[in-house]
């Protein structure tokens, strides 16, 4: 079995359509294309938005500890709660985070993959 691997990446949106596009042009003209799962953000802001220290730490524990439900997760990670579910909803909306069918929380992800561009003009600074 393949490694499950999400990339994150911070792109225009241009460049992200550019490649859905090669892709899908691939599939029709018959070639086989391996499965790849990407997140794009169009600035580091709006990426850090989402992946606060909080979050990481939460995505570190979790992946490590196995599937567990939020009251079991904020336990662990000695957090309110309510604080755990808003970062674990957050996570959930950008598919770091999935449920399971007794409804737990994990990590469907063997790995990720962070792309961020310094030298390509691509990285966008605040408006």
């Amino acid at each position: 079995m393949s490694k499950k691997i999400l990339h994150i990446e911070i792109q225009s949106a241009d460049k992200s359509l550019q490649g859905f596009e090669d892709t899908l042009l691939q599939i029709e003209s018959g070639k086989k294309v391996d499965p790849y799962f990407s997140i794009g953000f169009e600035s580091l802001p709006q990426f850090a938005a989402v992946f606060t220290p909080k979050r990481w730490e939460l995505i570190g524990v979790l992946k490590k500890s196995g599937a567990m439900s939020i009251y079991q997760l904020a336990k662990l990670l000695k957090r309110h709660y309510r604080n755990v579910h808003k970062d674990v909803t957050a996570l959930m909306k950008w598919m770091i985070i999935e449920k399971d069918e007794d409804s737990h929380v994990f990590i469907p992800w063997d790995e990720i993959d962070m792309r961020l561009p310094l030298n390509n003009g691509e990285l966008k600074e605040a408006a």
